[in-house]
């Protein structure tokens, strides 16, 4: 029900907002916002996505939880799509979730909505599908010996294929 009261409010106060702009700065400066808006955007994105890519490679390399520069990174994704959408309002929420502080405030808020079951990662737990049986050198397996079983190596009336060594 959120969402869909969201796609029918959202689009009604861009075009209120593109009316009321549009009336006072003229049709021509508030194409160029946009397009200035959504080039801005797309530039600044990428800066904020590449500091979240190493924060993330960071929390890698440390061995630490990866949850919150995932969720930074997501943030920055979706701050990304509202600023190439044309808009005042969505540019405004974009350019909001580019600002680490506003997206630390969001990550708590839903930090505080969303509980962790489990959560494993390190040495103790292995990734090796072998070592979680027991470990050891055994692996099942089932077996046909065919070295018994005499083959012709090629068609005695057509000779040899040249692909088989003799």
């Amino acid at each position: 029900m959120l969402l869909l009261f969201l796609f029918i409010v959202v689009p009604l106060i861009e075009i209120a907002l593109f009316i009321e702009v549009g009336g006072l700065i003229g049709l021509g400066w508030t194409l160029a916002i946009v397009v200035a808006t959504a080039v801005l955007g797309s530039w600044l994105v990428r800066q904020q996505g590449v500091m979240a890519l190493n924060d993330l490679r960071r929390s890698f390399e440390a061995l630490g939880d990866p949850t919150e520069p995932l969720a930074h990174g997501a943030m920055i994704l979706f701050s990304g799509a509202l600023l190439l959408t044309p808009g005042f309002f969505t540019d405004g929420l974009g350019f909001a979730l580019l600002l680490p502080p506003v997206r630390r405030w969001v990550f708590r808020k839903v930090r505080e909505r969303v509980r962790v079951q489990s959560f494993t990662m390190g040495p103790d737990h292995p990734t090796d599908p072998f070592e979680r049986d027991g470990g050891g050198d055994v692996i099942d397996g089932e077996f046909k010996d065919v070295s018994e079983t005499k083959r012709p190596t090629h068609d005695v009336t057509r000779g040899p294929s040249g692909w088989t060594k003799h």
